[in-house]
């Protein structure tokens, strides 16, 4: 087999596990439970688009689109940390709405 031939085989099987991820990330998206599990998996999907922009240009020559897999994990982090602080004060303001219940049952 040669370089070429050994390269085409790996970019397939690459894109074929890819796509395998990004369904597995989407169906964790869609069913949850938490938000913590669809940040994670918003993140992976982030992450498996990513690489098969990578992939995809090492197929096809064509650097530019390592650029939008650069863009794109900056947005991502960027979202990732957006989510990851809705989600704090989230938790946060739902454990002093319980500690005020628990302060009313205590009064009464």
């Amino acid at each position: 087999m040669s370089g070429a031939g050994f390269l085409q085989v790996a970019a397939q099987l690459s894109l074929v596990m890819i796509l395998i991820g990004m369904a597995v990330a989407f169906f964790r998206i869609a069913k949850g439970p938490s938000l913590a599990d669809r940040v994670v998996a918003l993140d992976m999907m982030t992450v498996t688009i990513i690489s098969f922009c990578g992939v995809y240009a090492v197929v096809m020559d064509e650097p530019s689109l390592l650029d939008v897999a650069i863009v794109l994990a900056l947005v991502g982090f960027l979202a990732t940390v957006a989510l990851a602080r809705y989600a704090e004060r989230r938790f946060e303001r739902n454990g002093r709405e319980q500690q005020h219940l628990k302060d009313r049952e205590a009064e009464e």
